[in-house]
């Protein structure tokens, strides 16, 4: 038997008419969109387009030919940073930040961007006035996770979008842990770039994601080459969303997210989120009695999703997860989950945590397998 608890790297399983989609396409059109005019390549055209309009419904995103398919958050992210800023230009990130982003930040540093990193506190959660604090004349963008994806833990986004606005900075927000367990708005936050995987809360295929841009944002192209239109020019298309998504799509994939995101919709993304919520909650109120458990992240249920992490005195976090998988066959994540920093905050630095993500189609029985394997581990001394 195998138990599935890493849905913070990526979900699974999927809803079956995601897999449905993925191979219907592959089946039953194969033509790739914008590259011909017969029947199945403008088949193919059809459904980019509806699933744009899905993507803008969802998040409510004012144009849906800005709706920017990308391969991941972290091309999402690049596309964002690289797209926006310019030598000069300031940008405030938080301590709390995946490498996706701060590696982007840190290589335009380099290059005379001037970058703030707003240390959190040791729930991992930003202070607004500290933002507020950070600003310059010259800032340009303010960029940070929705969710963390240490702790969970969720930031007052709303608040700090605010205080960009005021100081006519963007704000870029990195939506790869909230995108389909936190409703989003983009036009009601004040969310001027919105970055999202296809693969983790949206429910879609790896290789999918997606950059929201709002009307007034500015952006320049990461990749240039053939786009299917304006193909006797010799500089890259401005216009959106073509001249942002140079080559073939992965059109399979992006069925199968258009298909997630109708899951999600259809089920309600607030019911999706409050059951990982009590999958979190319950497995942080049983592994807190296990001796020399540490749990991260708020305190405050309000203020976290359903992934948490944790560690065990003595116990080295990578042996936990390996014992888990080779004994138990649950899977989990350890380590620093590719954002250092956060853990730094937190003070679970340098060896990690044991990060246990559940999903929409966990269930009980699982999660009491996973806390009564932990404490038979413990049990038998440490790994």
């Amino acid at each position: 038997m195998s138990i599935y608890l890493d849905n913070a790297a990526t979900s699974h399983p999927k809803p079956p008419q995601v897999y449905a989609a993925v191979l219907d396409v592959m089946q039953n059109i194969g033509a790739s969109p914008g590259r011909g005019g017969y029947g199945l390549a403008l088949e193919a055209s059809r459904l980019l387009f509806e699933t744009r309009e899905a993507l803008a419904s969802f998040f409510g995103a004012a144009d849906s030919s800005r709706i920017i398919f990308t391969h991941n958050a972290t091309e999402s992210l690049n596309l964002a940073v690289r797209g926006t800023l310019q030598s000069g230009d300031h940008v405030i990130t938080s301590s709390m930040e995946h490498n996706s982003l701060l590696r982007p930040l840190f290589m335009l540093q380099k290059q005379g961007v001037e970058l703030t990193v707003v240390p959190a506190n040791v729930e991992g959660l930003l202070d607004p006035e500290d933002v507020r604090r950070a600003l310059r004349p010259s800032t340009r963008l303010v960029a940070l996770a929705h969710v963390s994806n240490v702790t969970g833990g969720i930031q007052p986004v709303a608040e700090i979008a605010a205080i960009a606005s005021k100081a006519g900075a963007l704000l870029l927000l990195d939506a790869a842990q909230s995108a389909g367990c936190l409703p989003i708005d983009m036009q009601a936050l004040g969310i001027d770039l919105l970055a999202a995987p296809g693969h983790k809360g949206l429910l879609g295929p790896q290789g999918t994601g997606l950059l929201a841009v709002a009307p007034h944002v500015r952006l320049c192209p990461l990749l240039a080459g053939g786009t299917g239109s304006s193909s006797d020019q010799d500089l890259q298309p401005e216009g959106f969303p073509e001249g942002f998504e140079a080559g073939t799509h992965n059109l399979p994939g992006i069925a199968g997210l258009k298909a997630g995101v109708a899951f999600l919709a259809a089920t309600g993304v607030e019911t999706v989120g409050e059951r990982e919520r009590e999958h979190g909650n319950y497995l942080r109120e049983r592994l807190a009695q296990l001796p020399g458990c540490c749990l991260y992240g708020p305190d405050n249920p309000e203020k976290r999703v359903g992934l948490l992490s944790l560690t065990m005195a003595g116990c080295d976090p990578a042996a936990l997860s390996f014992m888990l998988d080779r004994e138990y066959g649950i899977a989990v994540r350890a380590g620093l989950h590719c954002a250092p920093r956060a853990h730094r905050t937190i003070g679970s630095y340098p060896q990690g945590t044991l990060r246990i993500s559940p999903g929409w189609f966990t269930t009980n029985v699982e999660l009491d397998l996973c806390c009564t394997a932990l404490a038979t581990i413990i049990q038998k001394g440490s790994p």
